[in-house]
């Protein structure tokens, strides 16, 4: 995978048609991460970022921050309201319960503390935090919150997330003269921030339960 993305940018067409293809397949690649969390959304808006930090247009950072915050944003508003229909629905929905599905019941009471202790600004440390957005999410959605009320956070949250991973791939591209270079760094850097929170939860898992399996041993 990582040799075609290589292959791919050392092969990087003008600048006119990166732009013309560039920013459309930015917006999409986002919304779509949105709506389905499988994408890697944060590595795709680093890797625009790099490739605009070598292009000789002045606006073309800002471009890309426009396009993936709006995509992000807009994402996450039909999420959320695919997620209303299926709270107000009697039997559900499949949106509804794929977000159950990746919230385990502890990270969902923890983000319910969260969403009643910070309110809406919660939602802007959901989206900087690797697979933080879709428990609170979740909470909000069973909390009952509007969707204007949810969009009001959300807004500055896909601000600074857009902002964030931007600067990430402005930090590769500063550092390597080559795109390709600053984009394989960008991405390598973004996949392992989005490891750290998983490893962290595990090894937190397995503290709490080495003193429980003690307990039990000299009972």
């Amino acid at each position: 995978m990582i040799d075609r993305l290589v292959a791919a940018v050392r092969e990087l067409p003008p600048e006119s048609t990166q732009q013309a293809v560039g920013y459309p397949s930015l917006f999409l690649l986002v919304a779509l991460g949105a709506l389905l969390p499988v994408v890697p959304t944060g590595a795709i808006v680093s890797s625009a970022a790099v490739v605009a930090f070598h292009q000789t247009e002045p606006l073309s950072l800002l471009f890309v921050f426009l396009v993936a915050s709006c995509a992000a944003f807009l994402g996450d508003l039909a999420l959320y309201w695919l997620g209303q229909r299926g709270v107000r629905s009697r039997g559900g929905s499949r949106w509804l319960a794929s977000l159950r599905g990746r919230v385990t019941p502890e990270r969902l009471a923890h983000a319910q503390e969260r969403l009643e202790s910070h309110q809406v600004s919660v939602l802007v440390l959901s989206r900087l935090v690797p697979a933080g957005r879709i428990p609170v999410m979740l909470a909000c959605l069973l909390a009952g919150m509007p969707l204007r009320r949810f969009a009001r956070g959300d807004l500055p949250a896909c601000l600074a997330w857009a902002a964030t991973y931007q600067l990430i791939g402005i930090l590769g591209g500063s550092l390597f003269p080559e795109p390709w270079e600053g984009v394989v760094a960008a991405v390598g850097l973004t996949l392992l921030i989005s490891a750290v929170p998983p490893v962290w939860r595990r090894l937190r898992r397995q503290r709490g339960e080495t003193p429980a399996a003690s307990r039990d041993k000299h009972a």
